[in-house]
């Protein structure tokens, strides 16, 4: 019995930092219909997002704020996440995602001026980490159907971000090693802000 109940609350002692290999794997592929214990840990992932967006429960329990938590982050070898936030529009998305997939994107991308951040690295890394624009997704859902988004904007960078997790890959392997704020070339790219 996994110890992430619905009850339990996380910490960021629960999230595995860099380095560790499980952030480097290719998750598997999680047993549909959902198992009570795969749920009760989606909601307890999302549970950790709220509250690091909480600033009073952000500083009871010493929170880094994230909008997004992979299993992998948790330390489980599983392909689910959950989202949380606000797009740039002002909509709400409360998301636990299962199995995804990524149908199809736009050629054109984004990247967040600022860059990217991630509960899973403690250090500040610079650089723009381009994304494409918009995606269409296909996953499995907290009640066992499968769903089928279409994202843009902040909410399909969040998902790449997440994504890229549940294949072993990090943020940073998408910047410009050379040169961390060059973006591609031949491209349609601009800043999401």
């Amino acid at each position: 019995m996994s110890k992430f109940t619905k009850d339990y609350i996380l910490t960021m002692k629960d999230i595995v930092q860099e380095g560790h290999p499980l952030l480097r794997t290719v998750t598997e592929e999680v047993n549909v219909p959902l198992s009570e214990e795969d749920r009760e840990t989606l909601l307890c992932m999302m549970q950790f997002i709220k509250n690091s967006q909480d600033p009073k429960l952000a500083k009871k329990y010493k929170l880094r704020e994230g909008v997004g938590l992979s299993a992998n982050q948790i330390g489980l070898n599983k392909r689910m996440f959950v989202m949380y936030f606000e797009d740039e529009k002002g909509k709400l998305y409360e998301e636990a995602i299962i199995n995804p997939k990524i149908i199809s994107h736009s050629a054109a991308m984004t990247y967040l001026p600022q860059g990217e951040g991630c509960l899973s690295v403690e250090r500040e890394v610079t650089g723009y980490v381009p994304r494409y624009e918009r995606v269409k997704v296909k996953a499995i859902n907290l009640d066992g159907q499968e769903i089928e988004l279409r994202l843009k904007g902040f909410a399909a960078i969040v998902f790449q971000h997440e994504f890229d997790h549940l294949n072993g890959v990090m943020f940073y392997d998408h910047i410009n090693k050379g040169n961390p704020f060059k973006l591609p070339e031949n491209v349609d790219i601009k800043s999401l802000i």
